[in-house]
């Protein structure tokens, strides 16, 4: 049987995933699906437009459905305030001075790849902590 502890690497394969999907989708640069669509035609590569995003809306299914799983709407709420005070405590004692609206931006889409990373591997982490097992479905055969 495959051990399934989880690593660092395993969380950072987890999380470059998510980050991928993210900025794929949206990214203030036009390199995403978002920026593709809106600056080129509708008629304008129509088949790959939508493979992509149905390429993107399967990974986001994937992760999403994990991360309401795993942590809930609470601890989606509780990582949200987390990334938002962490930010406040970066902008009171670095300043604001080099703040633009692209590095919040981007800052958001890190902090939400993060959060999806971290319902990903939720299980994995609470066992370490707690010595519990999570089971949602038993393996029957």
């Amino acid at each position: 049987m495959a051990s399934s502890r989880l690593t660092w690497n395993g969380f950072i394969i987890r999380w470059m995933v998510a980050l991928v999907l993210v900025i794929a989708t949206f990214n203030p640069t036009n390199y995403s699906l978002f920026g593709w669509i809106a600056n080129t035609s509708i008629n304008s590569d129509p088949a790959l437009k939508t493979l992509l995003a149905v390429v993107l809306l399967i990974g986001f299914i994937i992760y999403l459905r994990a991360t309401m799983r795993s942590i809930g709407p609470l601890g989606i709420g509780l990582l949200v305030l987390l990334f938002a005070v962490f930010g406040w405590v970066v902008v009171v004692y670095a300043g604001a001075d080099w703040l633009t609206g692209d590095i919040l931006i981007w800052l958001g889409l890190i902090a939400v790849s993060l959060i999806m990373a971290v319902g990903m591997a939720w299980s994995h982490i609470r066992r370490r902590l707690s010595g519990q097992v999570d089971v949602d479905e038993a393996d029957i055969g």
